[in-house]
């Protein structure tokens, strides 16, 4: 390991971080290298025998500015895998509600003190489900286990990025319509914001984000320190204007909103390479600079086919142009006929007049960790003081796609064990 990667993967068991929670009491905290939650529920069983875990709280993580020792653990919209029909998927539990879990680090230990589930402005509880034709469909058809149609809900939520306000409510970014939606600290929605104008509110994103691919929507979700402006990452190439157009394109789209005006910005984000399933989460450093997570979909430390790429890069949005479209126009502004994604790589932004935002290695999960990344999917971003960052992985709710409509136990490779929720803790230099 280089110089520069032992600075990076310090342990962080001599680190020490501090916050006021008043005038008369402070709180700490010392973080180890990874913290795994101490126990997982078992959801239920499958007639198979695989057991599907009350875990998958890593979609997102979010820090408590008054309790270092606080994190805040998402769920995406529940167990579910691929069905063999096309653009189908099997719901392990269909009302399941999407969750924040709020965690304390004790003895190198998650536990988990708090459940939230995410509600409607109604107080009624959310769910997985994909959403209805014209309010954020995204194509897919639901099976339950028994394989019947689950119809689509309004109500469904395929909840990714995390960030917690300064008064306590959270906002989350979803892959369905997008949405990005604000609730408050027991879960009940305060706003829901969409391509379509069907959330509450009336506020809208621009049209050109409902052409999101399936499954890669809104992944990542930031707010600057101010706590004025969130910043929404899409995963991958938005299908625009279709699949087949945009095939050799690895131009991803960042969002810039203002919470108190509605006013958006546009800006594009250049892949590493067409191969990776993407960006998995975005975290603010100050106004402009952002970290974001990149990575392919194989796990660390396999034997055979082992993940080539999960690494942490420092953007700035200082410099890039604005890309918004003025017209919002379903396709986005176009540049000679053709979208921000059909102009594909770097070369093709610059010809157009595009400035990308600029892109810098940080950490390579891969080789820069004391020890080996086991995990398939790194999944969540969130800051500490002193740069401290803190990354969360994507356990599935312990269970795979079994190949052929079914679940499977997901099984780490390096380690032989079901995958389960850590935070991992790591020194960086910004």
């Amino acid at each position: 390991m280089n110089k520069q990667a032992l600075m990076l993967a310090t342990a962080l068991s001599i680190g020490i971080v501090s916050c006021k929670k008043n005038a008369d009491e402070t709180t700490s905290a010392t973080y180890p290298n990874v913290a795994e939650v101490s126990e997982s529920t078992v959801l239920f069983t499958t007639a198979s025998g695989v057991k599907v875990y009350n875990g998958g709280f890593g979609s997102g993580v979010a820090v408590d500015p008054n309790s270092p020792d606080v994190f805040y653990m998402l769920t995406d919209r529940g167990s579910n895998v691929a069905g063999q029909i096309a653009n189908s998927i099997i719901i392990g539990k269909p009302d399941f509600a999407p969750q924040i879990g709020k965690f304390r680090l004790k003895d190198g230990k998650l536990i988990l003190e708090q459940t939230i589930e995410l509600k409607n402005v109604a107080g009624v509880k959310l769910n997985g489900l994909p959403n209805p034709i014209g309010m954020g469909a995204s194509g897919e058809t639901a099976y339950d286990l028994n394989g019947q149609v689950i119809v689509p809900s309004a109500d469904g939520i395929d909840s990714e990025g995390l960030v917690r306000a300064a008064d306590g409510s959270f906002w989350i970014s979803d892959e369905y319509g997008p949405h990005i939606a604000h609730f408050d600290a027991t879960g009940k929605t305060i706003e829901r914001i969409n391509p379509f104008g069907t959330g509450t509110g009336g506020r809208k994103i621009p049209a050109v984000f409902a052409n999101r691919r399936a499954n890669r929507g809104m992944e990542g979700l930031a707010i600057t320190p101010d706590g004025k402006t969130l910043v929404g990452m899409m995963q991958s190439p938005m299908y625009n204007p279709s699949k087949n157009a945009v095939a050799n394109s690895v131009v991803l789209r960042i969002l810039t909103f203002d919470i108190a005006t509605g006013a958006t910005k546009q800006y594009a984000y250049l892949m590493d390479n067409t191969t990776l399933t993407g960006v998995s989460d975005i975290v603010a450093v100050n106004a402009t600079t952002f970290l974001t997570l990149e990575r392919d979909g194989l796990y660390g430390g396999a034997a055979t086919n082992p993940a080539a790429f999960k690494k942490v890069f420092k953007i700035d949005l200082s410099a890039a142009t604005d890309i918004s479209d003025s017209n919002n126009g379903a396709t986005g502004k176009l540049y000679n006929g053709k979208t921000v994604e059909e102009l594909n790589d770097l070369a093709g932004l610059t010809a157009a007049g595009i400035s990308p935002v600029t892109k810098t290695l940080v950490l390579d999960l891969l080789k820069d960790l004391p020890s080996v990344y086991p995990h398939d999917k790194a999944e969540g971003l969130a800051l500490l003081p002193g740069n401290i960052l803190v990354i969360s992985n994507d356990d599935d709710f312990g269970v795979v796609d079994n190949g052929a409509s079914g679940f499977a136990q997901k099984i780490l490779p390096l380690t032989n064990s079901v995958d389960r929720n850590r935070l991992y803790f790591v020194k960086i230099k910004l």
